[in-house]
């Protein structure tokens, strides 16, 4: 299966793979057991040449003894060489070998190439009980970072290594640089994680509050198919240890002890278990150069990244925003930040980055090409604000729910309430990222949504950052869910996707301590969840992940309030029976958007065409 990033999930590819067909008289049992013809992974692009000038391949021992696979490529030229580690459990241990030759990776051949060619040797490390590494698999366990430290400290001490090492990637990847750095190995000079989750819980699991069940299902099923693809490595190579531990893995992985989709289930809630595999509550520890990026319409772990980053020293962070989804890290524009972030804190090269800004927003990002890859690596930015300091303290620009389903900005709200059917599904949005698209509105939605909209802005304007939606809700059930979408409604009469937020209402307490005006923080703790007494209104403040979106003059602000709906790789579950909710906006009642704005942002009057802008789908307002 070619790597199409982390957006394959089961409810996209998968049935794809099964009607390639298995053919188990003719193909090895672990084809046959995994449901897929070989014939459709040899079936890639025409093969790559090696971009490098050796590869190494072996296990190396962590602290406890477990081996972890590894492969190493390194430039041309006498060495040592600074190293680069790519650290996951999905098949970095094999990069280098047939399948990564055919293109078949999860992550970029092309970055790989990049590094190479700046002196990097590039080094891929396959988490325990993944791939053919020895182990049991426990996902963001607490012996993954240990691990991750351990393979630091052993690159370093290698001949090839001068005993500089760095990280990059992004989605796991990603994940790994957070929970390696904060164990502190002494040879990492920085990392640069992007499209990370720290909280899985808040970040992916549940957002809200709220299963998304298709996801994680389908990003199982999508985990082994990249050991499949390291198997199929192995073969090519006579490496029966690996085909071996690859065989012993995926027979581990499905047992209920191991199995992800399996051990969600048995931990509905946030609990120990939970907060045992929470990366964020390590992240203070991080004391190394940081470059960060992230897609404010990521579709798989969310820009939320459980906000690890303001934990950090903010002298030692870099952070590059943008609209778009999950795979942007292959943007050829940020990798030259990258290169330039990573030329000086792991070579130790004078060229200046420490002195720019520290945050970067890039806004009406575009790109061009047909091809996955193509698309990612050729996306930039229409424009760039740039600030000096993270976090960044936008203004507030407050909207009040009103009578006639307006938006208004005067404060006074007005009217009584307004009410819908649960669940109607929202309209799906980005199911392909790479053809990014609403889907199709259910025959009911207009019993099974309300709409609030602005009046035409006078003036441009930029919001940025999360933004809270602050409803007043009740419904006839004891619990129900909500999803809210925020859209950009153009004069020319078309409407563009922004955002969305979740919330299960019995998950609505707030953590005051930890919330602002624009981000509303669950408390999300068993003791926190309570169930809606039927017909009776309350307060939930649903957060909708960050974003960074010019509004121009002309435009008007809507926000949506539905069920929640398929977005990018999430597929969520519904909470409870049929119900009839109620938003409230009276005088006792008054229902708010709280967004954050860059305060002085000059925002270039021409709109980009629809359809232009990464992630971020129009279609005819249906409303007009």
């Amino acid at each position: 299966m070619k790597r199409h990033g982390f957006f394959i999930v089961a409810s996209l590819v998968w049935p794809i793979c099964q009607s390639v067909g298995a053919t188990p008289a003719t193909v090895d049992p672990m084809f046959a057991r995994w449901h897929v013809s070989p014939e459709y992974y040899f079936s890639q692009p025409q093969e790559l040449k090696p971009h490098w000038a050796k590869r190494l391949e072996g296990y190396l021992p962590t602290r406890d003894g477990t081996e972890l696979r590894y492969s190493v490529l390194l430039p041309a030229g006498k060495g040592p060489f600074p190293v680069i580690i790519n650290y996951s459990g999905y098949d970095p241990g094999a990069i280098g070998g047939l399948a990564y030759l055919h293109n078949d990776t999860t992550f970029s051949t092309s970055l790989d190439q990049t590094l190479l060619d700046h002196g990097y040797a590039v080094m891929g490390v396959q988490a325990r009980g993944t791939g053919c590494s020895q182990g049991t698999f426990d996902f963001l366990g607490p012996s993954y970072g240990r691990d991750g430290a351990d393979a630091v400290e052993w690159a370093a001490r290698q001949g090839w290594s001068d005993g500089d090492v760095g990280m990059a990637n992004w989605s796991w990847a990603g994940m790994s640089q957070i929970a390696t750095a904060s164990n502190r190995p002494p040879h990492l000079k920085a990392i640069a994680p992007g499209m990370a989750m720290t909280d899985p819980r808040s970040d992916s699991w549940e957002i809200g509050g709220v299963p998304s069940q298709g996801f994680v299902t389908g990003w199982w099923q999508f985990l082994h198919s990249r050991w499949l693809a390291v198997r199929r490595s192995a073969v090519a190579e006579h490496d029966e240890r690996c085909v071996a531990q690859v065989d012993r893995n995926h027979t581990a992985g499905e047992t209920p002890a191991i199995n992800l989709p399996s051990q969600l289930i048995r931990h509905p809630l946030r609990d120990a278990w939970i907060q045992e595999r929470t990366i964020l509550s390590l992240a203070d520890r991080i004391d190394v150069p940081v470059l960060s990026m992230e897609a404010f319409q990521d579709g798989i772990t969310t820009a939320r990244a459980g906000y690890y980053r303001e934990r950090l020293d903010p002298s030692k962070v870099w952070l590059v925003q943008t609209n778009g989804g999950h795979d942007l890290y292959e943007s050829l524009r940020y990798r030259t930040e990258l290169i330039a972030f990573l030329d000086h804190f792991v070579k130790g090269t004078s060229n200046g980055f420490e002195r720019q800004p520290h945050v970067e927003v890039w806004l009406d990002s575009t790109t061009a090409g047909t091809l996955p890859h193509q698309q990612n690596e050729n996306a930039v930015p229409g424009w760039v604000i740039h600030e000096d300091r993270l976090p960044v303290k936008p203004g507030t620009l407050t909207l009040t729910l009103a009578s006639g389903n307006q938006l208004d900005t005067d404060g006074k709200g007005g009217g009584s309430s307004d009410s819908y059917q649960y669940p109607v599904p929202g309209p799906a949005v980005n199911l392909n990222p790479y053809e990014p698209t609403w889907g199709p509105l259910s025959p009911q939605w207009g019993q099974g949504s309300v709409a609030y909209t602005s009046a035409p802005l006078e003036k441009g304007i930029v919001i940025y950052g999360p933004v809270s939606a602050n409803l007043w809700v009740s419904t006839t059930q004891s619990d129900s869910d909500l999803q809210v979408t925020l859209t950009d409604v153009r004069p020319d009469g078309e409407e563009q996707y922004v955002q969305r937020g979740w919330l299960r209402l019995s998950d609505r307490a707030i953590d005051e301590r930890r919330s602002t005006p624009h981000l509303p923080i669950l408390c999300d703790l068993p003791q926190c969840i309570a169930a809606l007494t039927p017909e009776v209104p309350m307060l939930a403040r649903v957060e909708l992940t960050k974003v960074g979106q010019a509004f121009r003059a002309g435009d008007r602000i809507r926000i949506w309030i539905d069920t929640p709906s398929a977005t990018g790789g999430n597929t969520f579950d519904h909470s409870s029976l049929p119900a009839t909710n109620r938003i409230w906006h009276d005088a006792a009642h008054r229902s708010q958007i709280v967004f954050g704005v860059i305060p002085g942002a000059q925002v270039p009057a021409r709109r980009p065409a629809c359809g232009t802008t990464l992630m971020q789908p129009c279609r005819e307002d249906p409303l007009r």
